[in-house]
């Protein structure tokens, strides 16, 4: 007597199965893609780095140390990366002390105003960050700039302060890009609170300080710590501003490696210096938002 061969598995255990494959399916392009253009690049401007070059010789394909020692051994290039995280930091703190505000007021106005300083905040985004920055060189102008003959017509300066190509004006003009990130993301956190428990906490007699203190502020930090992670990666691996506003003299660690990919021509220099900000910024990053994700865990749990 033969006996028959079991049928295929079908029902709800064959669905996770089908259903992981058609997730796969979909992800594949989009997989493909990011290999391509992010990974592959990535790693082969890490094997670059490894490389040997010379001025009449160019690079030569070997495995060596001498552009990693270069930057460890020469306090120029830490005076560069110092330079790069003291301009994101100032930046950050900056659109924090600022934005968190004009989030919250954003978040308590009517609809239609909401809409049209909801469009203005983000208009800067709607500009190319050249034409931004080229506007703030315009302002600074040197001695006769805008800026300069507001500040002494308000009477706050006796004297033209210098802004362009100093690192005061880089900060400047990377607060005023960055802005919108940073209040975004707070805005989307001041949407998980509720208004009435403000009205609550007046009602029992709490003061502004104290509602401020004990209600808002715990509940936007989420955003406020996600915002300064955003505007702080932006702001250390931006080019545009500090190029344009620091100028050649005052430079950051992408803009030196922008200056040895293309004036000296020593890419596998250029090419230490952008992985190891890469790495950095990776690091800096991945360590803030686990502190977020404690953050959001402490408040909303």
């Amino acid at each position: 007597m033969s006996v028959a061969a079991p049928a295929p598995a079908s029902g709800p255990a064959a669905a996770p199965a089908s259903a992981a494959r058609a997730a796969w399916a979909l992800a594949l392009p989009a997989l493909m893609l990011f290999v391509g253009v992010v990974v592959i690049p990535l790693a082969m401007t890490v094997m670059l780095s490894f490389h040997d070059w010379g001025q009449y010789k160019g690079i030569e394909r070997v495995f060596i140390l001498k552009n990693w020692q270069e930057i460890a051994s020469d306090p120029y290039y830490a005076e560069m990366f110092w330079r790069t995280f003291r301009v994101a930091i100032l930046a950050t703190l900056i659109t924090a002390v600022l934005g968190a505000p004009e989030a919250y007021i954003l978040n308590r106005m009517s609809g239609r105003w909401r809409s049209f300083f909801l469009l203005v905040i983000l208009g800067p985004l709607l500009i190319s960050v050249v034409a931004r920055t080229l506007g703030w060189a315009l302002l600074f102008g040197g001695n006769n700039g805008l800026v300069n003959k507001l500040l002494m017509s308000f009477g706050l300066i006796k004297a033209p302060l210098p802004f362009m190509f100093t690192e005061t004006g880089m900060v400047v003009a990377l607060a005023h890009v960055m802005m919108p990130f940073m209040v975004l993301s707070v805005w989307a956190a001041l949407q998980r609170l509720d208004p009435q428990i403000e009205n609550a906490a007046l009602s029992l007699g709490a003061g502004p300080l104290t509602i401020v203190r004990r209600i808002i502020l715990p509940q936007i930090m989420p955003g406020v710590l996600s915002g300064a992670i955003i505007v702080f990666s932006l702001s250390a691996s931006a080019f545009a501003t500090p190029a344009i506003i620091g100028g050649r003299r005052l430079k950051v660690a992408a803009t030196l490696a922008y200056d040895e990919f293309l004036n000296t021509l020593n890419w596998p220099l250029g090419a230490a210096v952008a992985v190891l900000l890469l790495v950095a910024l990776v690091l800096i990053v991945a360590g803030s938002n686990a502190l977020v994700e404690r953050r959001y865990a402490e408040v909303f749990r």
